[in-house]
């Protein structure tokens, strides 16, 4: 083409005339499709207070907080914080040091104004600072090199964002009280950091060895205490309880086990370095010579080593340059996070050395509001906050225990909220065939065992056949890893049987937290689909079996127990239409495993009008995501691979080809700051797997969140005994 016959951007300069329009044709206008307007849900206000059960007093570990300076408002600064030659600093902690460095330096600049510091980006002042723009620069120490760094706070800008500070005091939760709620955690954050402790998000642990529980393997669980502020209905408060990490045992590192060394290599006596000689050769040059470690600490450093010599060597340094030292001359600082699993025994014994009485408890609450002293902290005193002492007391209900009923048409009645099944029999008893017995070298007369197994169950209503045998681990492999004993033993049950078991009953060696467990309940669930019982036979007698009677019924499809309320049926709501009730989790790995799948689980109900029976589904998903990406999953036009799709079809079938009019999912583990994305994500994702299956079905939704993991605790006021049962 002909440059001149393109305009400035190298285009040609028109186009084309459009093809005549033929006499008899008019011309359609186009129309653009109307844009899809997405429903964004929020949660919704309540409706009102409950009313039934007996009321009662109780205390809460709230405790008021009264605010004078209403008319105040918060400002928000960003923070940059760079070395003398421009690099960023990206050390942890090194913020805070800067930060009280400029307030120790440049006070008359700062116009004598306390601050509120996050560690990392964002910094927060009552009132504005003299500038929106502020520059420092300060010298800090390095106390373990004895160096001097040169840091400039490049920038302290404000951000134009204010918030005010009579927001934290509604009652109501709204975008702006949780601003200025996130303010005013930033506070007690900060003044816990002053104090020397390790923060894990709200919760605060001091370096007190009284405060420190060995739970074996050189771990510790560390006792502190967790501190935010909430909004209620009778407006802000301050929520203390107690809360454990877990920590590294601090002191000598050849005292903890080397599981925990981050980076061990070989021993002492045979790791080699090149060392440079203080004197020179004839040529001006440094003469180096190869060394031990060992050699090296003992002849050039005279230090008298004790034990490590046959020990690996810890290298502080880094790859390509590796700096060597003796383990008995290293210790480990304390208040250092262990983010591993815990193995089961340190489970079993962190709970053990937690478990602390009411009283207990609310002393050592109201011991850390005093120590914290929070009417003190200068950056709360410009806030005019002031927490009352107080437990705050509220108004509860006991609710009334619901009623049971069990074979037979029985009642059972719940006291203390707990209930027994002495004399009674079970709903639905299923039937024990084609099983057997594995014995990892539990000393119990495993014949004995049966035969009071199968006596009890005929009291339950149960049918036990005699197994097809029983299986007793070969000596030559107690011994062996537990992966090894479990697949020895799964040989030679599948060699011995005729077909797949139904059930296997499994007895474990006479301790709690057996190491088989794990790997058997793999192998049997995930591997082969066998239901298994495991039992370690220490006290056997009948409450314990009609106990494990409970749990086989349950696993093999019986029914133990139901609501009499289901059989009437007179179930507020859920009775008089067809409704599905739905569970959902997400399970993810320990904050020291990043690269293990998240699992999610679903459970449904079925056969309405029950709502004691239950149907789960399970699917693998991205690593600590916590909403559920599979409820409806669309492959083709006409299939649907989702969580969803089989529940409802499920609930369908066994509920006499009946559609769910109404669901209602109770929806475990989530934050406050998440509501929004389960009813915008997931149950966005519901409706579709719904509107899939029939255009024209509109059920309705309620989504009730079920947290586990707050920190509000319960007190009967003058009195040693939890709150209890049924306490709303």
């Amino acid at each position: 083409m002909d440059p001149s016959e393109q305009d400035g951007n190298g285009a040609p300069d028109g186009l084309p005339p459009p093809p005549p329009v033929p006499p008899n044709v008019t011309p359609i206008k186009a129309v653009s499709e109307p844009e899809v307007k997405k429903v964004l849900r929020v949660p919704m206000a309540r409706r009102g207070l409950g009313t039934r059960g007996t009321k009662v007093p109780i205390l809460t570990n709230h405790f008021k907080v009264n605010v004078s300076n209403v008319d105040g408002h918060f400002f928000h600064y960003s923070v940059a914080l760079s070395y003398e030659d421009g690099r960023p600093v990206d050390g942890k902690g090194v913020g805070r040091k800067v930060l009280d460095r400029v307030h120790e330096t440049y006070d008359t600049e700062l116009a004598g104004k306390e601050f509120a510091y996050d560690g990392e980006k964002s910094l927060f002042t009552v009132g504005p600072l003299p500038r929106n723009k502020l520059e420092f620069t300060v010298v800090l120490e390095d106390v373990t090199s004895r160096t001097m760094e040169m840091l400039a706070l490049e920038g302290m800008e404000a951000l134009m964002r204010v918030i005010a500070i009579a927001n934290a005091l509604r009652g109501q939760e709204s975008e702006n009280s949780q601003e200025a709620l996130r303010v005013l955690d930033i506070i007690l954050r900060q003044h816990a950091a002053k104090q020397g402790c390790l923060l894990v998000r709200q919760s605060f642990f001091h370096n007190d060895a009284r405060n420190f529980a060995d739970v074996g393997g050189g771990v510790l669980g560390c006792r502190g205490f967790h501190s935010s502020f909430r909004t209620t209905q009778s407006g802000l408060s301050l929520n203390i309880d107690v809360s454990t990490t877990m920590i590294i045992q601090p002191g000598p590192v050849g005292c903890v086990p080397f599981s925990l060394a981050t980076e061990v290599f070989d021993l002492l006596k045979s790791t080699r370095f090149t060392l440079k000689q203080k004197s020179k050769d004839g040529e001006g040059e440094y003469q180096t010579t190869e060394v031990t470690v060992y050699d090296y600490f003992v002849n050039h450093r005279n230090i008298d080593l004790r034990y490590s010599a046959d020990l690996p060597c810890i290298n502080v340094g880094k790859p390509k340059r590796p700096t060597y030292f003796p383990i008995e001359l290293c210790s480990l600082v304390s208040l250092q996070r262990y983010t591993k699993a815990l193995s089961t025994f340190q489970r079993a014994s962190l709970v053990e050395k937690s478990r602390q009485k009411p009283q207990e408890r609310m002393s050592v609450l109201s011991n850390a509001l005093k120590i914290n002293n929070y009417d003190a902290e200068p950056m709360l005193r410009s806030c005019g906050v002031s927490i009352s002492s107080n437990f705050t007391q509220v108004e509860g209900r006991v609710l009334p225990p619901p009623k049971l009923k069990v074979g037979n048409g029985e009642d059972l009645f719940a006291r203390n909220g707990r209930w027994n099944f002495n004399n009674k029999k079970f709903v639905n008893a299923c039937k024990i065939e084609r099983w057997a017995v594995v014995n990892f070298s539990a000393r119990c007369d495993v014949r004995n065992l049966v035969r009071d197994l199968m006596k009890v169950g005929e009291m339950k209503g149960i049918s036990v056949e005699a197994p097809f045998d029983v299986f007793e681990e070969n000596q030559q492999f107690r011994r062996a890893p537990p992966m090894v004993r479990v697949e020895k033993m799964f040989e030679e049950v599948q060699s011995k049987l005729p077909g797949p078991p139904k059930f296997l009953l499994c007895l474990l060696p006479e301790r709690k937290n057996c190491d088989i467990y794990g790997p058997w309940k793999r192998k049997n669930l995930s591997d082969f689909g066998v239901v298994t019982q495991c039992l370690a036979p220490m006290r056997v007698n009948d409450q314990y079996l009609t106990n494990l009677l409970l749990k086989i019924n349950a696993k093999l499809g019986g029914l133990n127990s139901v609501l009499a309320g289901e059989l009437s049926p007179s179930i507020p709501m859920v009775s008089k239409v067809p409704t599905l009730i739905l569970g959902m989790d997400v399970s993810h790995g320990s904050p020291g495993q990043s690269d293990i799948p998240s699992i999610a689980a679903v459970v449904s109900s079925r056969q309405w009008p029950s709502v004691s029976r239950y149907r789960a589904c399970v699917r693998t998903q991205s690593p600590k995501v916590e909403m559920i990406d599979s409820l409806y999953k669309r492959v083709s036009d006409t299939e649907d691979d989702g969580i969803m799709r089989e529940l409802l079809i499920d609930f369908y079938v066994s509920s006499g080809k009946r559609k769910p009019d109404q669901i209602i999912i109770f929806r475990d583990g989530v934050s406050e700051s998440q509501f929004n994305q389960v009813l915008n994500i997931e149950l966005n994702q519901i409706i579709e797997a719904c509107k899939f299956l029939d255009e024209n079905w509109s059920p309705k939704f309620v989504v009730i969140v079920a947290q586990k993991n707050h920190h509000t605790k319960f007190f009967q006021p003058n009195s040693p005994d939890n709150v209890q049962p049924g306490t709303v």
